[in-house]
């Protein structure tokens, strides 16, 4: 029973045995485990991503949109460096994991000022060299013809 792998490399099998009978099992969804003693538990992170803002959203008013699903511990509306104008998205942080998901179920999609916002549980950030560009070079330059 094959399936296609999506990378245009053809069927694959999981055992390997593409004359196999034996069903492939789709992987599982992928969720962030943390450790506690000997035992793995899944948790909602209580960090919320919140896009789409319209860029006049304060911290006070989202703060009073959050906490309508529970206690908020800290909201950051995320500014450009230079103008330190509003980018346009948020973290609210909730106490509780109860109120993180309630709050994701209720608001994502929902109209703020206008625009409809997007509220999802916040990705951890990669720490990582940031930057990158550079480059350039190359080309025709008319004087190295010959």
């Amino acid at each position: 029973m094959p399936i296609a792998d999506g990378r245009g490399g053809g069927p694959y099998h999981r055992d390997g045995d593409p004359t196999s009978d034996r069903p492939i099992r789709r992987p599982e969804p992928v969720a962030r485990t943390l450790t506690r003693g000997a035992t793995k538990e899944i948790e909602l992170s209580k960090k919320l991503y919140v896009g789409n803002l319209p860029f006049s959203s304060t911290e006070e008013e989202l703060r009073g949109v959050f906490e309508r699903h529970g206690s908020v511990d800290s909201v950051n509306v995320i500014t450009d460096r230079e103008t330190g104008r509003p980018r346009g998205f948020a973290f609210v942080e909730m106490s509780e994991e109860s109120a993180a998901s309630d709050a994701i179920r209720a608001l994502d999609g929902t109209d703020l000022g206008g625009r409809n916002i997007r509220v999802n549980e916040a990705m951890e950030r990669n720490r990582g060299g940031g930057g990158g560009g550079g480059g350039g070079g190359g080309g025709y330059r008319r004087n190295d013809r010959y």
